[in-house]
């Protein structure tokens, strides 16, 4: 009954004599707006709700000016995130189209396990929450149900096995039957990164919104034919209901910003992390730029790695001397900054820029071919 009622006012607000392209700026701009308003709306109750019940632990590693500063603050914020993303993406996209779905899947699975990470961390008060091996096989879980239902559904006319080069302009290449390992390792490695990154007030909500963004507008262009032709780039026939649920979850990041900015009222735990991280992955996948991610996404990639140094060249420093030296201060990066002495709102900033100008070289991919 739902479905079809939400299906019924799609198509009351088609615009008649629209075209392709104006119906989809249309459904996604509503799509954003509905977005931004349910999150703006709904913040303040759920703020109040979850003060009165979810005080997200301070981590004990963080810095010291950092654990006095968050104290007593609410998380499973993300849940907002996904109750916005769901529900406008429920009214504005095509509720039969696959790619809508496989978008709707990843949020809603990793952002219930980062549910329960931070459930059993705020309420039952184990220190860690759910452990790795959990998550991981949640993660893994998710990519295979992705990987094989994209292989092998007949919905999909796109064989999705094969993908574009950045920056080449004929280069195409067939993962064959490295697709669905490689399906797994991407949504589990950006799930994770997206996760290691919120850290500061703003920050992964930010860095989130501006990733997406470059993805939907990918989307667009690749969902429409006239583009897609002009720019020589593969044709993904479920490109534009993409794009109106990459603006949702556009706007309801930047909702979520409203009360995350520094200093902020709620945190979004692993709950939007998580559910954030799977969504970005699925969606490069699905438009065919999973291979792009290491530039849009950049940050998010530099986030990881200095984690990963760290942890390497402590163990090496630590076999082969005896004593385990670090490369930074605290990883991941935004504390060492924050450990030099970097305002908050400044750290937070420069990643913002350092974002939108790896968004800006991923756009360059459509000519530097």
């Amino acid at each position: 009954m739902l479905y079809y009622l939400l299906q019924y006012i799609n198509e009351v607000f088609d615009p008649p004599g629209f075209g392709v392209i104006e119906y989809i700026t249309f459904r996604a701009s509503a799509a954003a707006i509905t977005s931004l308003l349910i999150t703006i709306l709904a913040g303040p109750r759920l703020i109040r709700y979850l003060k009165s019940k979810y005080i997200e632990p301070v981590k004990e590693e963080a810095p010291a000016e950092h654990r006095k500063k968050k104290k007593e603050l609410p998380t499973m914020g993300g849940t907002l995130i996904i109750f916005s993303v769901l529900v406008s993406g429920m009214l504005w996209a095509k509720l039969d189209d696959p790619y809508v779905w496989l978008i709707f899947l990843s949020v809603l699975w990793m952002g219930t396990i980062g549910f329960v990470d931070d459930y059993r961390k705020v309420v039952l008060k184990i220190k860690g929450g759910l452990s790795a091996k959990y998550k991981l096989i949640g993660q893994v879980s998710l990519g295979l149900f992705i990987g094989f239902y994209t292989r092998y559904d007949p919905a999909f006319s796109v064989l999705l096995t094969e993908t574009t080069i950045p920056f080449f302009k004929d280069l195409m290449i067939d993962y064959g039957w490295w697709y669905i390992p490689l399906v797994v390792f991407i949504i589990t490695a950006v799930s994770n990164a997206v996760n290691l990154t919120d850290g500061l007030d703003g920050l992964a909500a930010g860095i989130s919104g501006i990733v997406v963004f470059g993805l939907g507008g990918f989307a667009y262009l690749g969902g429409n034919t006239v583009y897609a032709d002009y720019l020589d780039i593969a044709y993904i026939p479920g490109g534009g209901e993409v794009t109106i649920v990459s603006m949702a979850i556009v706007m309801a990041c930047v909702g979520f910003l409203w009360f995350n900015s520094h200093p902020a009222e709620i945190f979004m735990g692993d709950t939007g992390s998580l559910a954030l991280g799977s969504a970005i992955a699925v969606i490069a996948l699905l438009i065919k730029k999973e291979l792009l991610l290491p530039v849009l996404a950049g940050t998010f990639l530099i986030e990881t790695l200095s984690v990963s140094l760290q942890v390497a060249w402590f163990k090496f420093t630590k076999w082969r001397y005896g004593e385990g030296q670090r490369i930074f201060l605290m990883a991941p990066l935004h504390h060492h900054y924050q450990m030099k002495g970097w305002a908050e709102e400044k750290i937070v900033i420069r990643f913002w820029i350092i974002t939108l100008l790896f968004f800006l070289a991923s756009l360059m991919t459509l000519k530097l071919r």
